[in-house]
């Protein structure tokens, strides 16, 4: 049977983040993609014009009609935009014991939009981070998710560690906002594990975060360690911002059509 993988996350009119390029992703992959969306933005190349949330209740409905029909055997979760949502998913995400699950803390969007409060932090930390498989934060949600400064390497460790302790069973905190080599951080409990790319100078990687989370999430289904996971995806990243379509007048989307290394 072809590996079923979820994403719960937020629409992307622009087409490079979001549910959008997790689907992209999952086809790259060879995976079934299938979406719960929690909310939906009017957005662009250069910035976030609107967003409407989904009921909670009808966030549950989406998850309840994909898991009890095509089941799913990992799945990843994106923008989430409300205490509420983050609740709802959190409990449909424990009862349906889904065998991985990656948690892209999305906080906020590229321009600088909000797009979790406080109190969906909050509850993220409390509800949605125990049942990870993996978190995967940027520097900047690892400083709202642990209250810490994250601008080195040695920082990056600290903040993974911290945010192991909420019950996940591992984190990578991505480096990509360092300076030199792009350097990602993956703490399992006892181990830490560096990733490391050449830099790429261009301003097309929007939807960079949701594409690694993805390629993660569809890796994991199709049977990977999670160590081999996260090479693949990371490579496959790192390919897709090479080749990235310099479309829109701001931040330009990945090209999600390059070709997967498996291994």
């Amino acid at each position: 049977m072809i590996p079923r993988v979820l994403t719960i996350a937020g629409s992307d009119s622009g087409g490079g983040a979001g549910i959008q390029a997790d689907l992209k992703t999952f086809s790259a992959f060879g995976v079934y993609g299938m979406t719960v969306v929690t909310a939906v933005t009017a957005q662009n190349s250069l910035r976030v014009n609107g967003v409407v949330g989904m009921s909670p209740d009808f966030v549950s409905l989406q998850f309840e009609s994909v898991l009890g029909d095509f089941g799913v055997d990992s799945a990843k979760t994106g923008m989430l935009y409300s205490a509420e949502i983050v609740q709802a998913v959190s409990r449909k995400i424990q009862e349906s014991r889904i065998p991985f699950l990656v948690v892209d803390p999305v906080m906020v969007s590229q321009s600088g939009n909000s797009l979790l409060d406080s109190m969906g932090v909050e509850m993220m930390k409390k509800t949605l981070i125990p049942l990870a498989t993996l978190v995967t934060p940027n520097l900047s949600e690892a400083e709202a998710l642990t209250g810490l400064s994250v601008q080195t390497v040695d920082t990056m460790k600290s903040a993974a560690e911290k945010i192991h302790t909420l019950g996940c069973r591992a984190v990578l905190v991505k480096g990509g906002h360092l300076k030199g080599n792009a350097v990602d951080v993956l703490f399992d409990g006892e181990k830490f594990i560096s990733f490391s790319s050449q830099r790429i100078e261009t301003q097309n990687t929007h939807g960079t975060g949701c594409t690694y989370s993805a390629a993660i999430a569809a890796n994991l289904a199709k049977g990977k360690s999670l160590v081999e996971a996260v090479k693949i995806s990371k490579a496959f990243v790192t390919q897709a911002i090479q080749q990235a379509f310099p479309l829109g007048k701001g931040h330009g989307p990945l090209n999600h059509f390059v070709k997967v290394k498996d291994g």
